[in-house]
């Protein structure tokens, strides 16, 4: 069954048939032909196999978590894809990453979302763990979900990560988070990251060593 659904993930991804003087992917999701331009200078400027993972569960699960009209903040956002799909589905979008990142992510953003979508997609940094009560005040942003792909890897800011899914998340915001597990390092991170949410596993695809998680805040009241 893993190997059958990341069979069916991977054919959501095509290249163009022919050479262009800009390198571009194309993917398949939320009925549109999505083309994604990467670059190869840095790791936020590639489509990574967690990022599909996450679109595709998106997709396929659009009525259990649905996204019209529904606040989404993506954090890592890299190329954009997950943003765009997200704005797809109805969602309204902010797509963030590091300052060096925006200048490809916009293009692709507003390429792939531009007068196909319910709420244009918007596009703003993000330094994790930094200024983020001037950038995003508790009393004014609330968002739905929280979206991640691949945001644990070889990087030395996962105390600033944690610190952002914990400012940025409230009672009722639900974290989707799709993660390659590589080293020991990164991993323990989800040992810290359940010190203050309640994590649960939507998928594993043992082929891709990525999981999905569904996270929300300790602590909140239940119904």
């Amino acid at each position: 069954e893993d190997e059958q659904i990341v069979a069916e993930i991977m054919r959501r991804r095509f290249f163009p048939a022919l050479i262009t003087h800009k390198a571009w992917e194309g993917f398949h999701f939320a009925g549109h032909e999505i083309r994604i331009t990467e670059a190869t200078d840095c790791y936020g400027a590639v489509v990574w196999p967690s990022a599909l993972v996450l679109c595709y569960f998106l997709e396929t699960n659009s009525k259990q978590y649905s996204l019209v009209d529904k606040n989404v903040i993506e954090i890592g956002a890299g190329t954009g894809l997950v943003s765009i799909v997200a704005s797809l589905l109805g969602a309204l979008v902010i797509a963030t990453d590091l300052p060096e990142l925006l200048g490809n992510l916009q293009h692709n953003v507003l390429q792939n979302t531009k007068l196909k979508c319910k709420h244009q997609p918007r596009v703003k940094e993000l330094s994790w763990g930094i200024d983020l009560e001037k950038n995003f005040p508790r009393s004014s942003c609330h968002f739905d979900y929280i979206m991640a792909a691949d945001v644990v890897y070889h990087h030395p800011f996962l105390d600033e990560l944690l610190l952002t899914f914990d400012h940025l998340c409230k009672n009722d915001t639900v974290i989707l988070w799709a993660m390659k597990f590589r080293l020991d390092k990164e991993n323990q991170f989800v040992g810290r990251f359940q010190t203050l949410f309640d994590l649960e596993v939507i998928s594993n695809f043992p082929s891709l060593n990525i999981t999905l998680f569904k996270a929300m805040r300790k602590g909140r009241m239940k119904a």
